[in-house]
């Protein structure tokens, strides 16, 4: 198995031992410097960590914060990257109290997996449950389930079984809850002691009735279906910006998000419809140089031209016909286009602090495009305590539910299910400029209603 990149992100309630056992996983896989480590180690007595002062605070690797080390929490999103001989990982350990669970939703949202630590003592909890909700509204492709503390109640097998149950449950609950359409994997369970080290590099000798794989030898198989299955979809292209060196040359500029591009392929500009043949496509200097060839320009203009680029590439696309692209418009797969929608049905995570309620103004950003929106109505939320969908007229700060918002101008989207880039949407205060929720296209279920003509803020 061969891998480049994997993007790792960990999650569970508050104390359940999150920042531990991520300073576990780098400390045993020998991914840490050793000033960092002289420095953990120095702060670590300082506090008295531990029964005679003198072990290793590994939480301390991850809470980088002031406020984190002398609160002993995390609040705040910590990247973390490391490397082992078969794969490299970018970490993002999220914060487990219940008002930051708008982290949680970020630092999950471009994760390849997410490890969810459950207290074994606890059991599942209401922010177990929360987490395991937002990881499947945002399609994670593999969800680990760490049963940590599993050496406090001395490595018996019946209370890790018990945990085993109760997330295979609400894993089956959430998929009969939206119908099956995510087609998520079963949880992976796995018993650790994130203080002790028991199966988080190496098996433990402490758990013989588990006969699964430690917690990294995990990470380092899972295969990255996302990366490979981008390159296979239909090709999307958000314009980022226009590109004038000089009045003969004009190129488009932007991340492939999915599929490939040559010279000689035929796009479609959207929204428009207008069909034209890709003339050239060229790396950036920086990319250019990356892939070992002469940079024919400094800085990000274009340069030699590729033979095919492919997600997740930035490139820059020559057009043969003198169209009117700009920042916001899509380069897309004349086969497969983007749906063209005025009106989307978005499942939501609601990150605002105060509550969503109809006829609510906002942005919505998609891709390269931020467009007017107004909420027509807010349909349901996520019970948590059922795991099923419940009837509403709002949503207030960590809320997950359904809402139907009317565009001032019609965006190119997917299907989040099926493509989570070009499904992804933000929206945003139109005054304040603050992320108020994630949301991800729900297109089965949009329903076609036409815009209203006294409606002065679409208008406007």
């Amino acid at each position: 198995m061969t891998a480049t990149l994997f993007r790792l992100a960990t999650a569970g309630s508050v104390d359940d031992g999150k920042s531990t056992l991520v300073g576990r996983l780098l400390h045993d896989a020998q991914a840490i410097l050793s000033d960092q480590l002289d420095a953990v180690a120095r702060s670590s007595k300082e506090r008295g960590f531990g029964d005679d002062g003198a072990e290793l605070d590994l939480a301390l690797l991850t809470d980088g914060l002031r406020a984190e080390r002398e609160q002993g929490i995390t609040i705040d999103v910590a990247y973390r990257y490391f490397a082992t001989d078969r794969r490299s990982f970018v970490l993002a350990d999220c914060p487990g109290h219940v008002q930051y669970t708008r982290n949680t939703v970020t630092g999950t949202s471009t994760a390849d997996a997410v490890v969810l630590l459950v207290d074994v003592r606890h059991g599942v909890v209401e922010q177990t449950r929360r987490h395991l909700a937002v990881a499947h509204l945002l399609r994670v492709e593999h969800v680990i389930i760490a049963v940590n503390k599993i050496d406090a109640v001395d490595y018996r097998e019946d209370a890790f079984r018990t945990v085993e149950a109760d997330v295979a449950r609400i894993a089956a609950e959430l998929q009969a809850d939206d119908g099956g359409a995510s087609g998520a994997t079963a949880p992976i369970v796995v018993p650790v002691s994130a203080l002790r080290g028991d199966n988080v590099v190496a098996p433990s000798a402490h758990t013989p009735w588990y006969d699964g794989e430690a917690l990294l030898p995990i990470l380092e198989q899972l295969p990255d279906a996302d990366h490979a299955r981008r390159r296979t979809e239909p090709l999307r292209l958000p314009v980022q910006t226009v590109i004038r060196p000089h009045s003969e040359f004009r190129g488009y500029a932007g991340q492939i998000v999915s599929g490939s591009l040559a010279a000689g392929d035929e796009v479609l500009i959207q929204p428009g419809g207008h069909r034209t043949t890709v003339s050239a496509v060229h790396r950036t200097a920086l990319q250019a140089r990356a892939a070992g060839e002469e940079a024919a320009a400094e800085g990000t203009g274009p340069v030699d031209a590729a033979d095919r680029a492919a997600a997740p590439e930035s490139v820059v696309v020559e057009l043969q016909d003198q169209f009117d692209v700009a920042r916001g418009h899509l380069l897309a797969a004349p086969e497969a286009p983007a749906v063209e929608r005025d009106e989307l049905t978005l499942s939501l995570a609601w990150l605002g602090d105060g509550a969503l309620t109809d006829g609510a103004r906002v942005l919505v950003k998609h891709g390269t495009e931020t467009v007017k929106a107004l909420v027509s109505e807010v349909t349901d939320r996520l019970d948590l305590a059922s795991l099923t969908s419940r009837p509403t007229d709002q949503l207030v700060l960590n809320d997950i539910g359904t809402v139907t918002v009317r565009l001032a101008r019609a965006l190119p989207v997917d299907d989040y299910a099926v493509a989570k880039r070009t499904g992804a949407v933000l929206l945003i205060h139109p005054e304040s400029g603050d992320t108020l929720a994630a949301g991800m296209v729900r297109l089965p279920a949009a329903a076609d209603t036409e815009a209203q003509d006294d409606d002065a803020w679409l208008a406007e």
